[in-house]
């Protein structure tokens, strides 16, 4: 739910996001029936994808060395630290080998690791994200700590509503990692050409929120996964 703008955390509290508060404080009701949708929905796939995630998790570990579920420090609403889960789709350790962000054929990535990724079954782990709150369906992509810290005042907008597991952003850059491999510095890259244009589309859909908006969102994302 939407805190209050005297309870929302100081370095959130500018115009450049009262402009977007506004906006989501008349849909007090909408926000209400977003959480209860993902909190059901979660529920459900939760069960029944479980069986189906067992046997991922044992491709994944007899794939490569390494856990089966990947963590790591993402930013969510109002600026809060938690972890993300993913199933492992890189080998062990592979952020201290290389950036936050992975390129098309990062040699990171495993042979099980590519086809989940091609799938995004990836994230599937990101149920139980969803399910206690740190996430939603639908929402702007939870970033790496170090990205945030690259957001302009209007960009910190995005953090009055849980992160996402898919968004418009997200569909329209589902090939980001071609764009990046041909890229020097993929981090220098990301924070100064990919994101700022992420961004545009994740604070119109603050400004257009409503339930219709984000099924539709869902829909187009199965549909650019299956193509």
């Amino acid at each position: 739910m939407l805190k209050k703008w005297d309870e929302l955390p100081a370095f959130m509290k500018c115009e450049e996001i009262k402009v977007y508060y506004d906006v989501l404080a008349d849909k007090k009701l909408s926000l209400f029936m977003k959480r209860i949708f993902d909190v059901v929905t979660s529920c459900i796939l939760l069960l029944i994808l479980l069986l189906p995630m067992i046997v991922i998790a044992f491709l994944i570990k007899i794939d490569s060395a390494g856990p089966v579920i990947y963590s790591q420090e993402r930013v969510t609403a109002y600026g809060k630290i938690f972890k993300i889960h993913k199933f492992r789709t890189m080998v062990n350790n592979a952020e201290q080998i290389g950036p936050a962000v992975a390129v098309a054929h990062d040699m990171r990535i495993t042979k099980i690791g590519k086809k989940l990724r091609d799938l995004r079954i990836d994230e599937l782990p990101q149920l139980w994200d969803v399910l206690v709150g740190n996430m939603s369906f639908v929402g702007t992509r939870p970033e790496a700590v170090k990205y945030v810290k690259a957001y302009s005042k209007e960009m910190l907008a995005t953090l009055l509503l849980p992160a996402g597991i898919t968004s418009e952003a997200s569909i329209r850059y589902k090939d980001e990692g071609r764009l990046l491999e041909k890229v020097d510095d993929v981090d220098q890259y990301y924070v100064r050409e990919i994101l700022p244009d992420k961004m545009k589309y994740n604070l119109l859909s603050i400004k257009k929120f409503g339930l219709r908006a984000e099924l539709k969102i869902m829909f187009k994302t199965v549909a650019a996964v299956f193509g």
